[in-house]
């Protein structure tokens, strides 16, 4: 017995062995490899760790690299980047016909090479450090300068620049973007912006417009003193002189560093800091302390970080043969720009997260610095952000959610307040297009309004009454406890007060209309609501419905532990007066309405098709899944607008419908290269160039055609076309694993961890 069981775990370790190889195979294949060098930055590479986004390219024989880092918000909200860093070699090396720029996706790396002479750039997973190895056959001089466009405050004059602000528009007094503080610190660069003190910031301004003075000491703020930045130095390296130039739009000044004496091997090392801090001093320490710690870790940081980004591609794939591995091979290259902010502070913004670049390459009508992205800066977009995160379950990326959920959980008191300020009930609200402090953006909120309109409310067409959105992230942290068995107790009090918002603020407001809190069969009167930004000023809305329903009955599915007796008996009693999602028809079948009645239509979303995705009621192995098969073939407003394009989600609503050619079909169109150098640079779309909420909503559509989970059951190739040969491994809940290869519509071999949870399969060949 115990020979066998020693040969059963030899050719367990043997598969494992050759799996991993022919997975690291497959993932060498899709490492972007260019022959010649780029025309401009928006030719550049991604490459990442941590919370560090870099751009990397070569133009004209110097390298360049824009750094980036989580949590870098002005004065004004703009997301700014760090700066461009220029390496210059003496003898021009990458200008050499055998230049080669790769992408090394297993080790998380950029290497750029020609003849004897390889530069690596990789970012520290671990510590904030950007690394810069050269080797060389040839003793070389090296010139590496820090270029900044803030060496001088810059008055925005143009209205159209302040859209990359939270002021998104011309205002009655001066919107400044504040210059950095640069200069030569020994024979290394000091760079870094401190928020200044002594202007009225973002948050001053929207806490005075909003009306919320009277709590401002209690409000969480993430402007104030906000200090972000850096310093450049390496070994054999002294100061030389600052020059002039301008890149794109853009003029600029440069901090140049230069060998001491030629070498054949050269350090170079950016760390970078980010902190809110009551002293300069206080932010410069820790800066040293990152310094300091880089020196101390230096001989294991490259192998601890290779390690990390093995682990993670370990965790999940999928792989797709012959003519469609561009599907698979994006997947795995967007990715990779998702993960380079695994540890961020911040979540990754859904318009481009740590990697714009000039924004005259995405659109001509925006000369402006590599600052400016549409959208703003620090201005979050529920429904957008919600797609950059959603694929990360499957994914088995749980611990890049953790970004997102911070976002939320440090901006609850501030929508707690707003709700006590403006209608004195409890309740976090969220609305839709807030500010990294939980407020709405001013702009959006509106600062011209009738007089006696609601002081709570934004003034605004599409956002009215849109507070629903904030409910799909209350999902993902319920399912953080389903699949990966995490103990939820620090996000069960948010989501209650998200729930009791709507319990509290929906009764106040029938009651203002009349005298009773309930419709006549004792149901929530959900009016005004909204349908996503679409149907406005509804009466119970389908989202709004769906997203109460479904988190409802999934905290009260909760373990023991997180509710006491009072508080499960309360949400038992708000579930049972939740009305029923409304239906209409059309064409003679039944179909599902955005609402039970509606004022206007605003936008192009399908709320429609939210029950299928993100709320899972309708779907495979579902009741009724003909209602929702006939809202997407029948729905005239659904078929209008029907495309791959950015946010746009019918890929994933097709896969979960089971609708194998037209998953397969929007699918493809979503993964298609970018029109950008780099694959998976998507974009404009609705938002910026890359388009994070485009990769993320392709990934979803990926995943439910290959796996569709509903509670225990695990549904294999629901729509998963027969011609696609694959490998794969994907997560399912409680902590299950799902690996296999398939092969003709067939699957050849199959590993569920833990075995047990094999019988929950149902494959659907």
């Amino acid at each position: 017995m115990y020979k066998i069981r020693i040969s059963i775990l030899l050719l367990v370790l043997i598969g494992l062995f050759f799996g991993s190889k022919a997975q690291n195979k497959q993932l060498k294949a899709y490492n972007v490899v260019w022959n010649s060098q780029s025309k401009n930055s928006s030719e550049s590479m991604p490459c990442g760790g941590g919370d560090i986004g870099l751009n990397v390219w070569v133009e004209n024989g110097d390298v360049l690299v824009y750094l980036s880092r989580s949590g870098t918000f002005d004065e004004n909200n703009t997301f700014l980047k760090l700066g461009r860093v220029r390496l210059q070699l003496s003898s021009n090396p990458f200008n050499a016909s055998d230049f080669k720029q790769e992408l090394h996706l297993e080790e998380g790396f950029v290497s750029i090479s020609a003849g004897k002479t390889l530069l690596k750039i990789w970012v520290d997973v671990f510590r904030p450090i950007v690394h810069l190895d050269l080797q060389s056959e040839k003793a070389i001089k090296i010139k590496a300068s820090f270029e900044s466009w803030r060496n001088e405050d810059h008055l925005i004059t143009d209205a159209k620049e302040l859209r990359a602000n939270s002021y998104k528009t011309k205002q009655k007094f001066d919107v400044t973007t504040f210059k950095d503080n640069i200069d030569f610190q020994r024979n290394s660069i000091l760079f870094y912006h401190r928020n200044r003190s002594d202007v009225e910031n973002i948050f001053d301004y929207t806490v005075k417009m909003e009306g919320m003075n009277t709590v401002k000491d209690k409000l969480f703020d993430p402007i104030k003193n906000n200090t972000f930045g850096g310093i450049i130095t390496g070994k054999n390296l002294k100061a030389i002189n600052t020059s002039i130039g301008k890149y794109a739009d853009t003029d600029f000044k440069a901090w140049s560093l230069e060998s001491i004496k030629a070498t054949r091997s050269q350090q170079i090392d950016i760390a970078l800091h980010v902190a809110q801090t009551n002293t300069l001093e206080e932010w410069q320490k820790g800066l040293d302390d990152v310094l300091k710690d880089a020196t101390t870790n230096s001989k294991t940081a490259l192998q601890r970080t290779n390690a990390w980004w093995k682990a993670f591609w370990e965790r999940s794939y999928i792989y797709i043969e012959g003519k469609d591995s561009t599907v698979s091979r994006n997947y795995q290259l967007f990715r990779y720009q998702l993960a380079c902010n695994a540890y961020g502070k911040w979540p990754t913004k859904f318009n481009g997260g740590l990697f714009t670049f000039d924004p005259a390459h995405v659109d001509k009508t925006y000369p402006f610095s590599v600052d400016f992205r549409l959208w703003g800066g620090g201005t979050m977009t529920a429904q957008n952000q919600r797609l950059v995160y959603f694929p990360m379950f499957k994914s088995g990326d749980f611990d890049m959610l953790k970004p997102q959920f911070d976002f939320y959980l440090r901006s609850l008191k501030n929508a707690e307040l707003r709700s006590k300020v403006y209608w004195n009930h409890a309740g976090a609200c969220f609305t839709e297009q807030i500010e990294n402090f939980g407020l709405p953006n001013i702009f959006e909120y509106g600062i011209k309004r009738p007089e006696g309109y609601d002081a709570g409310m934004e003034y605004n067409a599409w956002l009215e009454y849109e507070w629903e959105t904030v409910l799909e992230f209350c999902l993902m942290m319920l399912e953080t406890q389903r699949y990966e068995g995490r103990d939820i107790s620090e996000y069960v009090p948010f989501i209650e007060s998200c729930l009791t918002f709507y319990d509290e603020h929906y009764q106040l407001l029938a009651k203002k209309r009349g005298v009773k809190a309930f419709d006549e069969q004792g149901q929530y009167i959900f009016y005004p609501s909204s349908a996503a930004e679409t149907f406005k000023m509804t009466y119970n809305s389908t989202t709004v419905i769906s997203a109460l329903k479904v988190i409802l009955t999934r905290v009260l599915e909760l373990p023991g532990k997180y509710l006491d007796s009072t508080r499960k008996e309360k949400w038992t009693g708000m579930l049972k007066r939740i009305p029923p999602i409304p239906l209409q028809e059309m064409a003679g079948h039944k179909t599902l309405a955005p609402a039970q009645t509606w004022a206007r239509v605003q936008n192009s979303e399908a709320p429609q098709l939210y029950p299928v995705f993100p709320w899972g009621i309708y779907g495979i192995g579902k009741p009724d899944l003909d209602v929702a098969v006939n809202t997407y073939r029948l729905d005239p407003h659904i078929q209008k607008y029907r495309s791959h394009i950015g946010w746009r989600q019918y890929s994933i609503f097709a896969a979960r419908l089971g609708l194998t050619q037209e998953a397969q079909e929007l699918t493809t169109e979503k993964f298609k290269d970018s029109n950008h150098r780099f694959p998976t640079f998507w974009g404009p779309g609705f938002d910026w160039t890359p388009d994070h909420n485009w990769g993320g909503s392709a990934m979803i559509g990926l995943q439910e055609m290959l796996m569709q989970v509903d509670g225990k059951k695990i549904y294999l190739l629901p729509a998963w076309p027969k011609e696609w040969n694959a490998q794969f491994k994907l997560h399912a809940p409680y902590n299950t694993t799902v690996e296999g290869i398939v092969r003709n519509g067939k699957l050849e071999k199959l590993i569920v961890i833990p075995e047990a949870r094999r019988s929950d399969l149902v494959v659907m060949e």
